[in-house]
C-alpha cells in the first residue's frame, strides 16, 4: 500500500498529540474539537471527492487513518461518518453537508440495535427493507427514536428506532448494500489489527524491562513463546486483511472474490483476538489488569471490535460456505 509517509506521520502526530492531553474517558463520547481540528486538517472526509468538500484520498490513507486512531487509543467515528455513511450518501446522488453522521440498517420491526455513535451524531443515514428492495434516507437524529448504549470500551452502540414510514428515502441497489456491509466489516478489522501490534509491541516492551529472578521476563523461554505466538497471531491477522483491501481497492470492491477475502480477514482477526489478548496480559501479569496501564485501551478494543459487523462465528461460517460451495475454485478464491 503506497501512502505518503509525510501523511502518515501527520495523522499519527494528530492523535498522539490528542492522546497526551486527554487522558481515556470511562464514557466515550465524539469529540467536537477534534473533530473541528481533523476537519480542519481534511481527515473528516478523507475520502470524499473534492468537488463535494471531500479530500479526494483513497482506502488506503483511509486505512493509516483508521490504524493511527487505533494505536492511540483515540475514539471517533471516522469510518462510521467517511467510509460508510456519507460514501452511501455519496453513491446514490444524495447531498452531503458537514454534519457528522452514522449509519445504520434497519430490522423488519424498525429497529437497529449497537448502530455506532448514534446518539451523537447530528444524523443518521437509514437503510430499511421496502419489500423486494431496501431504501435509503439521510435522517436528522431528532426524528428517531435513540437509546444510548456502549461497547466494551464505552463507545456509542445505540438502539436506533424509526417510521419508516415517514422517512421516503431512495431505493438503493443490491449491490451497494452489499458493499456497505464488507466495507462495515473492513474497517473493524484494520482496526483490530493496529490495537493488536500495539498490545504485542507492549508486550515486548515489558517482557524487555521487567527485571524477575535476576534477569529479564525476555529471557525466559516460555515468554519468549507468548511474544512469538501473540506475534504470529497478529501478523496473520494483518496480512489477511491488507489481503482484501488491495483486492478491494484493486477490484473497485466489485471482485468475486471478495467476499470471501473480507470473511477471512475477519476470520483471522477474530480468532488472533483470543491469542493475543490472553498472551498479553499473561505477559503483563497483574500489573496489565490496571486502570493506569494501557494496556486494556488496546486489549477491550480488540475484543469490543471483532464482534462488531459480524460475530466471530459469522465470519467462519462465511469462510466454509464459499470453500464448500459446490463449484467453489479455491485457488481462484486465494489467488485471484
Amino acid at each position: 500500500m503506497d501512502v505518503d509517509p509525510a501523511l502518515v506521520e501527520m495523522m499519527g502526530a494528530v492523535f498522539a498529540e490528542y492522546r497526551d492531553a486527554h487522558p481515556p474517558p470511562k464514557t466515550v463520547e465524539r469529540n467536537a474539537e477534534l473533530w473541528r481540528r481533523l476537519d480542519e486538517l481534511g481527515l473528516v472526509r478523507l475520502t470524499g471527492a473534492e468537488e463535494s468538500g471531500g479530500s479526494g484520498a483513497g482506502w488506503f490513507e483511509a486505512s493509516e487513518l483508521l490504524a493511527a486512531a487505533a494505536r492511540n487509543a483515540v475514539r471517533i467515528p471516522l469510518a462510521e461518518h467517511d467510509l460508510l455513511a456519507c460514501w452511501l450518501l455519496d453513491e446514490i446522488t444524495m447531498p452531503v453537508d458537514a454534519a457528522a453522521r452514522t449509519v445504520c440498517v434497519l430490522d423488519d420491526d424498525g429497529t437497529a440495535r449497537g448502530v455506532p455513535w448514534a446518539a451523537g451524531s447530528d444524523r443518521v443515514v437509514v437503510v430499511w427493507r421496502d419489500g423486494d428492495t431496501h431504501r435509503v434516507a439521510d435522517v436528522d437524529t431528532g426524528e428517531l427514536e435513540i437509546t444510548p448504549g456502549a461497547n466494551l470500551i464505552g463507545e456509542p452502540r445505540d438502539t436506533v428506532v424509526a417510521d419508516v414510514t415517514a422517512l421516503g428515502g431512495v431505493p438503493v441497489a443490491a449491490d451497494l448494500l452489499e458493499q456497505l456491509r464488507l466495507k462495515a466489516a473492513l474497517t473493524r478489522a484494520i482496526q483490530v489489527c493496529a490495537v493488536l501490534d500495539e498490545i504485542v509491541l507492549s508486550s515486548i516492551d515489558h517482557a524487555s524491562s521487567r527485571i524477575q529472578f535476576g534477569r529479564p521476563l525476555s529471557r525466559f523461554q516460555a515468554v519468549q513463546h507468548l511474544i512469538a505466538d501473540a506475534a504470529a497471531e497478529a501478523a496473520l491477522a494483518r496480512a489477511a486483511t491488507e489481503a482484501a483491501l488491495m483486492t478491494a481497492v484493486g477490484s473497485d470492491w466489485a471482485s468475486t472474490n471478495l467476499r470471501f477475502r473480507v470473511a477471512t480477514a475477519r476470520s483471522c482477526v477474530g480468532h488472533a483476538c483470543s491469542v493475543v489478548v490472553r498472551n498479553a496480559h499473561q505477559i503483563h501479569g497483574a500489573i496489565g489488569t490496571t486502570y493506569e496501564h494501557r494496556l486494556h485501551e488496546f486489549t477491550r478494543a480488540a475484543l469490543a471490535w471483532r464482534s462488531e459487523f459480524g460475530s466471530v462465528r459469522y465470519w467462519d461460517e462465511q469462510v466454509s460456505a464459499a470453500t464448500m460451495a459446490a463449484d467453489a475454485d479455491m485457488w481462484a478464491l486465494i489467488t485471484d
